[in-house]
């Protein structure tokens, strides 16, 4: 790669952006995304005009990121902070637009992709980081959902289960704080709970509440991220705890599990532990069990495998571990994290180096380097074999 080519372009690509209307913030941001798209492709094969491939790209990642964030704000208008408990207003037609989204000449997935771009706000990396696949392969994909239903009537509405496929990815882009859609999802799952007696429409709400309970204690002053053992259960609210825990318990009683009862489960028994010392990591083990066979998702196996190295000790989870592709998202980290338990502050510390290095936002990259740094600083660690 030729760093000092891109070093070279960069001025000239950011003032070609400011010209266009970009504010000089904005423009920054997106031409580092086009750099490190560029040192991600080109050395596959260098493009006949690289500063024309660069302005392209750093232009594409802004007006993705004006249009989030304008959705952004569009939705902040309509809802407080905090989400309020209880009956939820009328249904608008925001609801709606997520059911013709999810029309039935659609596959599932791709009905969940177009109503993420086109409803929800999300930009095309986000939903391609959401689904674990490139950011060209999920472009294509709404591009063709997008041809699929031009000329469509919308007469006939999607089923509920790709619409809380949607609901549940817009809330965990907006708990992960890129965009701030969590109050919104929470807004419109109890407006479809409201209308809709269905159990998994039921688990999804309890989930979603139970997270957002813990939303105040998730980050530090400084912006840090504040991992689940180490936050202040004080701040975490009470009320939305509680009522998460009630609608699970009806949803469950109702003896038809689902992915989301199962999730909602486990983010219940968190939230009843007084201290992270007393968390019930069998019973965590044991729904992570039952999601596994609900969804076969390898992201559950990673998440089991650390409650196994909590519930049976970090060889135990290491072993899990190990079953599984390494090329999974915090897969690094997890193999950090329980090498770091099991003993090996050395192999930890350069595990946590190298998950930052893959880590999907900002945040999450300074918490891993933090970890790193903080096991260095150590001194002393016998080297990892």
């Amino acid at each position: 790669m030729n760093e000092a080519l891109l070093r070279s372009l960069t001025p000239g690509v950011l003032g070609i952006l400011v010209r266009r209307g970009a504010d000089f913030a904005a423009a920054e941001d997106a031409v580092q995304d086009a750099l490190i798209e560029a040192i991600r492709v080109w050395p596959a094969g260098l493009p006949r005009d690289p500063k024309g491939w660069l302005v392209t790209v750093a232009w594409r990642r802004f007006l993705d990121a004006t249009r989030a964030d304008t959705a952004r704000r569009r939705r902040e208008d309509l809802v407080d902070e905090q989400p309020a408990p209880g009956p939820a207003p009328a249904v608008d037609d925001t609801l709606q637009l997520y059911f013709l989204c999810a029309h039935p000449s659609l596959t599932p997935s791709s009905a969940v992709a177009l109503t993420l771009r086109a409803v929800g706000g999300l930009t095309t990396r986000q939903i391609a980081r959401a689904y674990l696949v490139p950011e060209a392969t999920m472009a294509q994909r709404i591009s063709r959902a997008k041809r699929t239903v031009s000329g469509i009537r919308f007469d006939r509405p999607g089923d509920v289960s790709t619409v809380l496929r949607v609901l549940y990815l817009v809330f965990n882009e907006g708990y992960s704080g890129d965009v701030d859609l969590a109050t919104e999802a929470i807004r419109l799952t109890r407006q479809l709970a409201a209308t809709i007696d269905h159990p998994e429409v039921a688990g999804l709400l309890a989930l979603m509440l139970l997270h957002h309970a813990r939303r105040a204690a998730r980050t530090a002053p400084d912006g840090g991220l504040v991992p689940l053992a180490e936050q202040d259960r004080g701040r975490w609210d009470t009320t939305s705890i509680a009522e998460g825990i009630e609608i699970l318990q009806a949803a469950l009683a109702r003896d038809r599990l689902g992915e989301f009862q199962a999730q909602a489960a486990i983010a219940a028994l968190h939230a009843d532990a007084p201290t992270a010392e007393e968390t019930d990591w069998v019973q965590i083990v044991e729904w992570y069990d039952e999601l596994a066979r609900l969804t076969d998702s390898p992201v559950v196996r990673l998440n089991r495998a650390v409650a196994v190295g909590e519930a049976d000790g970090p060889r135990a989870g290491l072993a899990a571990l190990a079953a599984l592709d390494d090329s999974l998202p915090r897969h690094t980290a997890v193999a950090a994290y329980l090498h770091e338990r099991d003993g090996d502050p050395a192999r930890a510390a350069r595990l946590y180096a190298e998950a930052a290095q893959k880590a999907p936002n900002l945040a999450e990259r300074d918490h891993l380097t933090r970890q790193a740094a903080r096991l260095n600083a150590r001194g002393g660690a016998r080297p990892s074999p």
